[in-house]
């Protein structure tokens, strides 16, 4: 599994079909980016200037909101994944 270096977060983007108010289901190049997903790995933590680490805020399992063009997109076994720094994310969904 892949395991992020420093402050960034591993997502899965949680895909949700996306329909029209007449049932008209949207082509996936229509669709807007999803902003919410699943935490699947977290890193260490941020270091600050004078040395200390600050532990991240989120932990895996964790459902979130992000950034709309945040991160960046990998694919790493067949699956999709999106990785991102902590300051990228607005806030835990629960």
């Amino acid at each position: 599994m892949l395991k992020p270096l420093g402050d960034r977060v591993i997502l899965q983007a949680q895909e949700e079909e996306e329909q029209t108010v007449g049932g008209i289901v949207l082509a996936s190049n229509a669709q807007e980016k999803p902003q919410t997903g699943k935490v699947i790995a977290v890193g260490s933590g941020r270091v600050l200037d004078n040395g200390d680490k600050v532990a991240p805020s989120v932990k895996e399992g964790d459902t979130v909101l992000f950034d709309k063009y945040a991160g960046t997109e990998v694919k790493y076994n067949g699956d999709s994944y999106l990785v991102v720094h902590e300051k990228d994310l607005v806030a835990i969904v629960d």
